[in-house]
């Protein structure tokens, strides 16, 4: 079983997007990603791990913007393995 976290319309959407993240970490420890947006583009960022693990406060500091979308994986099916990630941002 995964865990899902999102912030919509709030101007520290990244940090309090981490904060419930960390909050699910049960929910899933294999690995972590995060997308954020300001309504024109989306940045991410994923990793293998846990939440602290993978997020410094950099990285949360490279994911500006308003809306931002968690995952913490617990794999079910799919390797452990980085492209198995989420979220997965596509062109």
């Amino acid at each position: 079983m995964c865990g899902v976290f999102g912030i919509y319309g709030h101007e520290e959407a990244a940090t309090i997007t981490y904060l419930g993240l960390h909050a699910l970490q049960h929910r899933g420890q294999e690995s972590t990603g995060m997308v954020s947006s300001d309504g024109r583009q989306l940045k991410l960022h994923r990793g293998m791990g846990h939440v602290n693990d993978v997020f410094s406060p950099k990285q949360l500091g490279e994911l500006q913007g308003i809306h931002a979308m968690g995952h913490v994986r617990y794999s079910t099916s799919g390797g452990s393995a980085i492209r198995n990630a989420q979220p997965i941002a596509i062109n």
